[in-house]
């Protein structure tokens, strides 16, 4: 399938209730502090995506013993203690950008040879800070192509006591790297950190680690400290569903003015992306959270009140808000999110360049974009081999004639099935 056209399905009526994969950001968290635990670990409600799946080849071919059953969507890891089995290997981490970092690191802190390979988009992304910062605690880089970017040769070290400062303004990444293998250190690690950057992620990275025996201290506002003798320790572990991924069908609700439920999407979830359905409240949405998930409701018609809001604490959902922006009554501000250019693609500018070519005004604004809604009009969307372009202005579509995206099978980085689960909620209002 090279190119998905989405129906307009504007004034049906009806209850939705989507079910959303576990969450890419919990999964390669969980498998890594899995191969480092000492003991078997059971991760259930795993995501099994080209992110997660490339993060599991590379763990097996370091040589940690996986059994892996996406039937059941659960996987079984025999932790090393952080003793890798192999002291050379090749791995190719794909466009994922979470197995690209955490496992950097923790080869670089490991003792042996490894040449890390990755995805020509992954080539683009943003590495040499934390290169630079491996490289300041004695681990040798050598690289194939261009300096600070895959791929490249990494001659790791074990170390006893580790100090260093990482630079996380273009990715939160690096330091959830460095506090994950931070139980390589033997007599502890102080990180002190540069930037503020995702910090809700961050936090996701604290809590996980927490949840398998390693406490992760914060004596100052900018340090962390993991001490000596830390140890995961294996165990079963749940993965929650994907807020990320269950944002695009809220979204669907606030503008065809119906109510969707997202299944075992809560309140206390850990991920960042539980604020976008506050934004979505403050633009006229009713939110409530019910024994299987929180449900959103649209207001009648679908109308929507503009905003200016900061994304910075959750800006994977920059694009699901602009998709949106053209139905609002007012204009949209998006701020915080001047590091999306970094990702999977410049995503400020597939934001200004979809929505031009829809025929609705967005204007840069440096660190975010301001939209002015109106009409939209029939238009191919770009995506740029990135899942969320494709994902986001899907939902566009479902309120205007003539949407087409262009390469949709990009969402199977984080969401395989999300045009099919899209198929069935157009089936389903249309029956």
């Amino acid at each position: 399938m090279d190119r998905y056209e989405v129906k307009n399905i504007y004034g049906c009526k009806g209850e939705l209730t989507v079910q959303v994969p576990g969450s890419k950001s919990i999964t390669n968290r969980a498998l890594l502090i899995a191969a480092l635990a000492e003991g078997e670990s059971l991760l259930d409600g795993i995501l099994f995506s080209d992110d997660s799946r490339h993060f599991m080849a590379c763990i097996d071919a370091l040589g940690i013993k996986t059994r892996i059953n996406e039937r059941e969507a659960s996987a079984k890891i025999s932790g090393t203690g952080g003793k890798l089995p192999l002291k050379k290997a090749e791995i190719n981490v794909g466009s994922a950008g979470t197995a690209a970092r955490f496992l950097t690191a923790f080869l670089a802190m490991t003792e042996g040879t490894f040449h890390i390979t990755s995805s020509e988009q992954m080539k683009k992304r943003p590495m040499k800070p934390l290169l630079d910062s491996l490289s300041s605690l004695g681990t040798e880089i050598e690289y194939d192509e261009k300096e600070g970017f895959f791929p490249f040769t990494i001659k790791g070290k074990a170390s006893k006591r580790g100090d260093v400062e990482i630079d996380i303004d273009k990715s939160s990444q690096f330091l959830s790297a460095f506090l994950i293998s931070s139980t390589l250190f033997g007599e502890g690690i102080n990180i002190h950190v540069k930037g503020t950057h995702g910090m809700n992620y961050i936090n996701i990275t604290t809590k996980m680690m927490e949840d398998f025996d390693v406490s992760v201290k914060k004596p100052e506002p900018s340090l962390y400290v993991v001490e000596g003798g830390s140890k995961y320790k294996g165990r079963f572990y749940r993965i929650e569903a994907d807020v990320s991924a269950a944002c695009y069908f809220y979204a669907v609700a606030a503008i065809l003015g119906i109510t969707v439920t997202v299944k075992n999407v809560f309140y206390n979830s850990v991920q960042g992306d539980i604020g976008f359905i506050k934004v979505l409240e403050k633009m006229g949405c009713r939110v409530c959270e019910t024994e299987i998930g929180i449900s959103v409701t649209g207001s009648e018609g679908g109308r929507l009140k503009g905003i200016d809001a900061d994304l910075s604490g959750f800006s994977d959902q920059a694009l699901t808000l602009a998709a949106i922006a053209p139905y609002c009554e007012g204009e949209v501000i998006i701020r915080g999110i001047g590091h999306i250019r970094g990702q999977e693609c410049d995503r400020i500018a597939a934001i200004i360049n979809n929505l031009s070519a829809m025929g609705i005004t967005a204007e840069d604004l440096g660190d975010g974009v301001k939209i002015t809604p109106g009409k939209v009009k029939p238009a191919e969307i770009e995506t740029y081999d990135d899942h969320r372009v494709a994902m986001a202005f899907a939902v566009t579509g479902l309120r205007a004639d003539g949407i087409v995206i262009k390469d949709p099978l990009c969402c199977r980085k984080t969401f395989e099935n999300y045009f099919g689960v899209f198929d069935g909620i157009v089936k389903a209002l249309k029956a």
